[in-house]
């Protein structure tokens, strides 16, 4: 049914067991996967306090070094579980349409994430990557959540 599934994961523990979970399927479904990591740009004014604590190229640097580690953390799972993979980095200040844009470009007909489950305030002040996926994405999309 599916052949190509987009797994976006930020390297959380809870993305971390989507990206496990979503390879699993994959390999049941024979299809290959493309995992992506989003790196947000450094922002001057920012909630986010580490961004804030490092001059831009400390910034860049540590996010390169991160991603690198989620996207080599992904391949290992892959390779583990003996399913296709591809890992995929790309800089955006909006990760969820760089998701969607991704998951078009590359000829995925599927997108398998997970959901940190924000609620009330917080939810609506920081929002939700995988409610604008839901919102935006012409794909499916498979959202893992904790149980």
């Amino acid at each position: 049914m599916y052949k190509h599934f987009l797994v976006p994961t930020d390297g959380s523990a809870l993305s971390n067991a989507a990206v496990k979970k979503a390879m699993e399927f994959a390999r049941g479904m024979g299809a290959k996967v493309t995992v992506l990591t989003v790196v947000e740009p450094f922002k001057v004014l920012s909630i986010n306090a580490e961004q804030l604590e490092n001059t831009r190229a400390e910034f860049d640097r540590h996010a390169d070094l991160v991603a690198d580690k989620v996207l080599r953390d992904a391949e290992e799972v892959a390779a583990a579980i003996g399913t296709t993979c591809s890992a995929l980095r790309m800089k955006s200040s909006d990760p969820a349409k760089a998701i969607v844009e991704v998951a078009a470009s590359n000829d995925c007909d599927l997108i398998a994430m997970a959901s940190h489950g924000r609620e009330g305030f917080k939810a609506f002040m920081i929002g939700s990557v995988t409610m604008k996926v839901l919102a935006n994405s012409k794909l499916p999309v498979l959202v893992y959540r904790e149980s």
